[in-house]
């Protein structure tokens, strides 16, 4: 199983030109993907720059043909013309779907900075050693605040599914919407996470829950543990720090399964890097 996550910047890249097809194009030139999680995916935004307000999901589908698009808008409001602008999350996957979550992650208030609306976009796919849930995220970027409320929501969902793993509950008639649908323990999250390895968002992340549900585990730091990862943005844009804020993290009962991770620094299609993470059968 191959997995990259991307924050694709509403497909801008470094020229700023907005291209989504570029951006499949990349994604496929790094991997022959079996999944691939995108976050700041837009949709009829005129006012971001480069987009001519272009419905990236329908763009994106169109050039990777063979992958299911499911998206999740964290914001969604009204474009004054009879239509929608929309911006979040998305997840191509070439796997059998299960079920598909969307999430909305807490929000307090916080009035000191901007913030907008945050997403886990949670896809159930039957993966050849087994069903996992697949989450793409991405958290407030101007509030520590509001990041670590959304870690919470995000271990708080984690609980949540190993509580119907633990205890399934009764299914209705097949096809029904009381139909019940495994929600499997393992589970691969990854994302924007807008904060640092050495953060205490990440350490929250990776904290253990005191019982039943397995713990989360950075993906890089498994396979690496005597390496810091590379910088996953402001590599080729000096207006942003040079940082690694994009991570899977991984439950772990999938540690053994993680074969390789690879952080592609050379693409510019996007204002930070893809990560490609392998996992065995």
């Amino acid at each position: 199983m191959k997995l990259i996550t991307w924050n694709i910047q509403w497909c801008r890249g470094t020229d700023a030109r907005v291209e989504p097809e570029r951006i499949a194009r990349n994604a496929l030139a790094l991997a022959d993907f079996d999944v691939l999680c995108l976050q700041e995916v837009a949709i009829g935004f005129t006012g971001l720059g480069g987009s001519s307000g272009e419905d990236q999901m329908a763009l994106l589908s169109a050039a990777l043909p063979g992958w299911q698009g499911h998206f999740a808008p964290a914001t969604d409001l009204d474009d004054g013309r009879g239509g929608r602008r929309q911006f979040g999350n998305a997840i191509f996957t070439r796997m059998p779907v299960l079920q598909v979550y969307r999430h909305a992650l807490p929000w307090p208030a916080d009035p000191a900075v901007p913030s907008m609306a945050r997403v886990a976009l949670e896809l159930v796919v039957q993966a050849p050693f087994g069903p996992v849930r697949v989450v793409s995220t991405h958290l407030e970027y101007y509030s520590q605040t509001i990041r670590m409320a959304q870690i919470e929501g995000l271990r708080r969902l984690h609980q949540e599914a190993c509580g119907h793993a633990r205890a399934p509950r009764p299914s209705g008639e097949p096809g029904e919407p009381f139909d019940a649908v495994p929600r499997p323990r393992s589970a691969l999250v990854c994302g924007d996470f807008n904060c640092t390895p050495d953060g205490p968002e990440h350490a929250r992340m990776t904290a253990p829950f005191g019982g039943d549900p397995p713990s989360f585990v950075d993906a890089w730091e498994a396979l690496n543990p005597d390496a810091p990862s590379p910088p996953t943005v402001g590599v080729h844009l000096d207006n942003l720090p040079r940082a690694t804020f994009d991570f899977v993290f991984a439950t772990d009962d999938l540690v053994p399964r993680l074969r390789s991770i690879e952080i592609d620094t050379d693409v510019q299609a996007s204002d930070h890097q893809p990560i490609l993470l392998e996992l065995t059968d």
